[in-house]
């Protein structure tokens, strides 16, 4: 029989086991937590392969470097065997080895291309063009020792351009093996065209430098070597011929061009002028007839407007060996424009384009050249400034080359210049996108052209003061009748009255004509430009001035006159509500009164009188709701004319100074406490009361009379009990505080007198009974103050 345990023993036991399941059942799932951590963690990617270092040259390249030097050295060994060598053999062995070596170096191309080695071929045959060369220059140094070296090397530079031509056409490749079907058809040589082509560049120059020809002879042979360089560019399909011709082309086209553009120059006889020109033409059409033929729009484009250049410079230079020197620019100008005619042909867009950049390049230099007379037209009569009625000038010319300023040379066609090119603007841009700008343009030059035709004409100064004057009507008369606003045009007006008003400056009947007819013009287009006002007061200013002067008044006198001009521009201002113009008219009305205030400065009463003029103006524009800041001003200069008027009578007391301000300072306060009743009493009174008792305070402090400190201290009282009355921060403390201060003043000599007659211990012992007193009631004083406080801060 089984033995059983009591029932006691047996629980226990079963406890003991369950105890033991749930520690290995917590092990466990400790252990499958981790494990599921561990394999959703990411997978760490395996290191990168170690870098393998490639090779630093590939195999064509090593294959082309090392063919090239071979070349070279061989070359090298030619040119050496050629130089040193040469004597020590006879005519046959001469021969022999040159001719072998020779022919063996031209014809191994073709076998290495049969084999498709095609970069050995091209070294070596770069290899026999360099030994035709040698050839050629020893067939020089053993038969024809005696002729002409640049003639010889003319002869062999065409020669060998032939055969070196004939042998790329003739060894064009060799067939390929059937079966390579991947593989182009035919191999090429691709050295031996392109130096022939380099080589075609030197027999006409060579040529015309063994003849000894002329300067034209040597131009045209540059010239038809480019010819020859833009045929073969523009015909010859392989890309290595065209990169040569190209280069030859600008190279020596430029070169050539220059070189004809400076024979026109320099050209003095009909003939010589005729030479220079027909080499320009001939230039201009190997551009033109190159920018024909261009894919590139852009490139054709710029090869146009070069061709286009040319062929104004070549028109141009002939009319100018006969012509005075200030039709020069005038002629090519004239060119420019029939070029530009052209672009209303059939031509393809890019050459249009070309040949208009052309026409417009030479018009704006023509305009550049035309600029010097037209300053000097503008700006030479401000000199007139410092030398007012000296005395008017004979003729226009006269009057705007002041104080050494010299008349630039040729300037006599200037207007015409400036005519032209106006005209082309206005004719030729049609375009709505540019019309406006091209007819801004044109009006500025026609305002040159008739700023500068009086003194280009030198007609007299009476009549180029009144086309100046006609011109000016002209303009705002035209701004005042168009639709549209003309801010370009009035500013050429203004610009040109500004010249007119300093050239009157000459004579006083001149001077007082013109600056009353520019205010009424100026007056009259008020309304069409925000300038126009400014400009009518302005010339209104220097009126009064020029009248004042004219009567023979002192400044004082005459400031009365101009302060005509700031009552004008206040009632003016008020009748411009709104308008851009509005702002200016008060500027320019302020300056016009500071003008008057510094002009009455010599005499003071007149100043005083002058600046309460200016504060009425401003009170009687502060009247109007948008400027009540007007009132600060009007303010400012009724003080300033009170304290000048005192000084003026000799006052001397402070008082006099400062009540004047203190008077409007409070009336001011109480106004806007009225209207804003959360005003701070300091803002509103504290500037007032500080004016006029801080300087009354410092006064009586060194007064040694009694009645200022008396009278203030009774002013600082009233004050005083005002703010208390009203229940006032500002008047209270101030007031108190002035009162005293005034009091310590009347106090401080009978102190002095008792300190005297006091035995010395008796001050320290008062003051430490001062402080034993304030010791002992020291939290009763802190009430006290802190109450005083707390009254003073509910005041106002």
């Amino acid at each position: 029989m089984t033995h059983l345990p009591p029932p006691a023993e047996e629980l226990r036991l079963l406890d003991t086991e369950l105890r033991q399941l749930d520690a290995r059942r917590a092990l466990l799932l400790a252990r499958r937590a981790w494990l599921i951590t561990a394999l959703r963690s990411p997978v760490a990617p395996p290191p990168p392969p170690p870098p393998v270092r490639g090779p630093e040259a590939t195999a064509p390249r090593v294959q082309n470097v090392l063919l090239v030097l071979g070349g070279a050295l061989l070359t090298i060994a030619a040119i050496a065997f050629t130089l040193v060598s040469w004597g020590r053999m006879g005519i046959a062995g001469r021969a022999l080895v040159l001719g072998a070596v020779t022919l063996a170096a031209l014809g191994s191309p073709v076998l290495l291309l049969r084999h498709r080695l095609r970069s050995t071929a091209e070294a070596v045959a770069g290899l026999g063009l360099a030994l035709t060369v040698l050839d050629v220059y020893a067939l020089h140094e053993v038969a024809l020792p005696d002729t002409n070296g640049l003639g010889y090397a003319a002869i062999a530079s065409a020669v060998l351009a032939a055969l070196w031509t004939a042998y790329g056409l003739a060894l064009g490749g060799t067939r390929r093996p059937t079966g390579e079907a991947a593989t182009p058809a035919r191999l090429t040589l691709r050295l031996p065209l392109p130096t022939a082509l380099a080589a075609a560049q030197l027999p006409l120059i060579l040529w015309a430098a063994a003849a000894d020809a002329g300067a034209p002879v040597v131009t045209g042979a540059l010239l038809v070597t480019a010819a020859l360089d833009t045929a073969v560019a523009l015909r010859v399909p392989v890309r290595s011929v065209c990169l040569v011709a190209a280069v030859g082309a600008y190279g020596l086209g430029g070169w050539g061009s220059f070189a004809a553009g400076w024979l026109s120059w320099t050209a003095t006889g009909p003939s010589a002028v005729a030479r220079a020109a027909a080499l320009l033409l001939f230039a201009a059409a190997i551009a033109l007839a190159a920018a024909w033929r261009l894919p590139d729009t852009n490139v054709a484009t710029w090869v146009a407007s070069a061709g286009g250049l040319l062929t104004v410079a070549a028109l141009g230079g002939v009319p100018r060996s006969s012509l005075p020197g200030e039709w020069t620019v005038p002629g090519y100008l004239v060119c420019a424009v029939a070029v530009s005619a052209a672009v209303r042909t059939r031509l393809p867009e890019p050459m249009r384009r070309g040949l208009a950049l052309a026409a417009a390049s030479v018009q704006a230099v023509a305009v550049v050249w035309a600029l010097p007379p037209v300053a000097v037209a503008l700006l030479g009569p401000v000199a007139r400034v410092g030398r007012v009625w000296t005395g008017a000038p004979s003729a226009a010319r006269e009057a705007v080359t002041t104080d050494g300023v010299p008349w630039p040379p040729y300037a006599a066609t200037a207007p015409l210049v400036l005519v032209v090119v106006a005209t082309v603007l206005a004719v030729a841009v049609r375009g709505t996108q540019w019309r406006p700008r091209a007819t801004i343009g044109a009006s500025a030059l026609v305002w040159a052209a008739a700023l500068v035709l009086p003194a280009a004409l030198d007609i007299p100064y009476w009549a180029g003061m009144s086309a100046q004057g006609l011109t000016i009507v002209a303009a705002l008369a035209y701004v005042a009748r168009s639709a549209e606003p003309r801010p370009v045009l009035f500013l050429l007006a203004l610009v040109s009255s500004v010249s007119l008003a300093c050239l009157s400056l000459a004579a006083e009947g001149t001077t007082l004509g013109v600056l009353a007819a520019l205010t009424v013009l100026f007056a009259a287009v008020s309304g069409r430009s925000r300038l126009a006002p400014v400009a009518a007061l302005t010339y209104a200013t220097a009126l009064a001035c020029a009248v004042g002067a004219s009567l023979g008044w002192p400044s004082q006198y005459i400031a009365l006159l101009v302060l005509v001009v700031p009552v004008v521009a206040a009632l003016l201002a008020a009748r411009l509500v709104g308008s851009p113009a509005r702002v200016p008219v008060e500027v320019t009305g302020a300056v016009a009164g500071l003008l008057a205030v510094g002009l009455a400065v010599p005499a003071p009463p007149l100043l005083a009188l002058v600046l309460a003029l200016c504060a009425v103006i401003a009170a009687g524009t502060a009247v109007r709701e948008d400027r009540r800041a007007a009132g600060y001003a009007a303010t400012a200069l009724f003080v300033l004319a009170a304290w000048v008027r005192l000084a003026c009578w000799g006052v001397g007391s402070v008082e006099a100074y400062t009540l004047p301000v203190t008077v409007p300072a409070l009336l001011v306060g109480a106004f806007g406490r009225r209207k804003d009743p959360l005003t701070s009493s300091w803002t509103a009174y504290g500037a007032g009361l500080s004016v006029t008792l801080v300087p009354s305070l410092l006064t009586a402090w060194v007064d040694p009379d009694w009645p200022r400190p008396l009278l203030l201290g009774v002013a600082a009282l009233a004050v005083t009990l005002v703010g208390a009355r009203h229940r006032l921060r500002a008047p209270l403390v101030l007031g108190g505080g002035v009162l005293a201060l005034d009091a310590l003043h009347e106090l401080a000599p009978y102190l002095v007198q008792m300190a005297g007659a006091l035995p010395r211990w008796v001050p320290p012992a008062l003051a430490g009974l001062v402080l034993l007193a304030l010791g002992a009631t020291y939290e009763q004083r802190i009430r006290d103050a802190r109450r005083v406080r707390e009254v003073l801060g509910r005041m106002r």
